[in-house]
């Protein structure tokens, strides 16, 4: 994989594509092991008193599980991008750095949602910065459907608008359950698992299979 592209947006800068994905994944295995440090009981309890510290995290490990498969399947979602990037150009680097800052900042959101999580600020918090997350895979593939010099020889729009419907359709999804934490934030969480059927509705709509299969194809960066 060429790490620039000669002559390409001779005002915006290109990084190696395979560079910033090693970068990438550090801060995603950074993200994913501080989820774990809000998972703790007291220290020196009594035997009687295990138990009950042990139901008391539940909530911590809850969160914990969530945001574990939350940050995994972003991680999936980067690595299904770049496996069709050949170069990053200055607004790509901004969009990916932004999704980095939200990535690396989730055990925030993670540790709201764990001690906080009947409450409608944590839960729209939590919504929120998943949605940001989304979104900004989606406006990467924008930008590589309308710059698809930055693409990979083999890269096809059909997979490039596969990433881009999946990004939009899970981003509704989260963004919608912001109001219906204010009335309740308990079914605005249920609310979240609607992301499971709008998948597989995607890949049943016409185009999807084919971009999908093509990009499973393609070998990571």
């Amino acid at each position: 994989m060429s790490n620039r592209l000669p002559g390409l947006f001779r005002h915006d800068v290109t990084v190696g594509a395979e560079r910033l994905a090693f970068f990438g994944d550090a801060v995603f295995a950074i993200a994913i092991t501080l989820l774990a440090l809000d998972i703790s009981v007291p220290e020196d309890l009594p035997h009687s008193e295990v138990a009950h510290a042990v139901r008391q995290a539940v909530p911590a490990i809850g969160a914990y599980l969530l945001s574990f498969a939350v940050i995994g399947a972003l991680w999936l979602a980067q690595h299904g991008l770049f496996r069709l990037l050949a170069a990053v150009d200055r607004w790509l680097l901004y969009c990916y750095f932004a999704l980095l800052a939200v990535v690396a900042a989730l055990p925030f959101p993670t540790k709201l949602i764990s001690e906080y999580g009947d409450t409608t600020a944590a839960t729209v918090f939590y919504a929120a910065s998943i949605t940001l997350a989304v979104s900004l895979y989606g406006a990467m593939y924008l930008r590589l459907m309308a710059k698809p010099a930055l693409t990979v020889p083999h890269a096809e729009r059909p997979q490039l608008t596969v990433g881009f419907r999946r990004s939009v359709v899970m981003a509704l999804v989260l963004a919608t359950s912001v109001p219906v934490a204010f009335f309740s934030p308990t079914l605005a969480k249920y609310w979240w698992l609607l992301a499971l059927p709008a998948n597989q509705l995607l890949r049943m709509l016409p185009g999807s299979a084919r971009g999908r299969t093509q990009e499973e194809t393609v070998e990571p960066a």
